[in-house]
């Protein structure tokens, strides 16, 4: 086991008391300085994304002429609160369990954590869109190509119990994208990761028939469209505003901004099978944005031409998550308790690591075993066709 810095690190935690299967719907992998190695062919190998020192001594990612760092709350699970700073992290002020698949799976082992699905970090944006912003078309495609490649082979494949694949597309040229979702559905990827707003990064709006291709080849695999927070870009911040403080405030906005606009575009209409899982905004807005969608109809007559409420899609075809909730937690059924998941954000600041387990307790501790069940891993079991181990906690009443 790797020795931790003790004066970035607090000690290492005790193993969780499990109380419920959790199933985490929201963490993130740290892509590690060898990802690309042998995966690309010889005439992008020098121009694949590599990991160079800074004469700070930081350690960063470079590509197609930029840089890409870890900063602020990225990467700082078992960090001493006071030692993180909107800086460049190097890989050794970081856990293992960031970037390693087996100390991953341990720090997983200690949180009491059955299974975890992760999204990209820094090098590749939370969707693929550095990638797919490359100067070199081909080149960003060939590199999309070979972060999935990784993920099946080095993250996902020695734990297939315990690792939901998500993966990334081509967004540059959307039939490509569409036909890289079928080659990793074909091995047993899960989910795509898609930009929450895409015209906020120079792509074809939501509503533009453009992003059917796609729709279509995550209809046709059962892939489930994953939406982070953050995927294009912070909310709009005024001047001299608290960067990280407002910009993490406003997360639920952003994502309640995002799921309308998937919601009014209509592909859930045209498409009664697809699955939208909105990532890291909380469920606190849902609830009231159900509530919106009902008056809007009602009273003001704004609606379109489709067979169902809109209300209605958003309760069929879109999944939320969550870290706690605390106060909102008790909404779940107007939202419908079915398309409620858990997360813990692992290694992010605000992530529930090490302590999941006990704050599931002290928060949900009085819901029904039913609905903690479906809440903590049976929801996302059945949206990600993930196994359950042999004993699903808590015990069914």
């Amino acid at each position: 086991m790797t020795r931790l810095d003790p004066a970035l690190f607090l000690d290492e935690p005790e193993p969780a008391t499990v109380m419920a299967t959790v199933i985490s719907v929201d963490d993130h992998l740290v892509e590690p300085p060898t990802m690309f190695d042998g995966r690309l062919e010889a005439k992008y190998r020098d121009l694949a994304p590599r990991v160079v020192t800074t004469p700070e001594g930081y350690e960063v990612w470079e590509f197609d002429g930029a840089r890409y760092s870890q900063v602020g709350m990225n990467a700082v699970a078992g960090r001493r609160p006071e030692t993180v700073a909107l800086e460049p992290f190097r890989f050794d002020q970081m856990r293992p369990g960031c970037y390693d698949i087996h100390a991953r799976i341990a720090d997983m082992d200690l949180n009491g954590v059955w299974a975890s699905l992760n999204f990209p970090s820094q090098i590749s944006g939370f969707c693929g869109r550095i990638f797919s912003g490359a100067t070199d078309k081909d080149l960003g495609s060939a590199v999309t190509r070979a972060w999935n490649d990784w993920l099946f082979e080095e993250w996902y494949s020695p734990y297939p119990e315990r690792i939901i694949p998500l993966g990334i597309t081509v967004l540059h040229d959307l039939e490509e994208g569409a036909r890289e979702i079928r080659r990793n559905a074909a091995r047993g990827f899960r989910s795509v990761a898609l930009p929450e707003r895409p015209h906020r990064i120079g792509l074809p709006p939501i509503f533009d028939e453009a992003w059917r291709p796609v729709i279509e080849a995550c209809v046709e695999t059962d892939t489930v469209i994953s939406l982070h927070v953050g995927s294009t870009g912070m909310a709009d911040l005024p001047p001299g505003a608290p960067m990280l403080a407002l910009g993490a405030t406003l997360f639920g906005q952003m994502s309640l901004t995002a799921c309308a606009e998937w919601l009014w575009s209509g592909w859930a209409t045209r498409y009664p099978d697809l699955k939208i899982s909105m990532s890291e905004g909380g469920i606190g807005w849902v609830a009231m944005l159900l509530d919106r969608l009902d008056n809007i109809v009602d009273r003001s007559g704004y609606s379109l031409d489709w067979d169902l409420r809109p209300s209605e899609v958003l309760q069929r075809n879109f999944w939320f998550c969550t870290l706690d909730d605390p106060s909102t937690i008790d909404t779940r059924h107007r939202i419908g308790v079915e398309h409620i998941m858990v997360e813990t954000d692992y290694p992010h600041g605000d992530g529930t690591w090490p302590n999941t387990q006990a704050v599931i307790a002290a928060t949900w501790g009085h819901l029904p075993n039913d609905e903690l069940r479906k809440i903590c891993s049976l929801n996302a079991a059945t949206l990600f066709r993930h196994p359950l181990p042999q004993l699903v906690l808590p015990i069914q009443d």
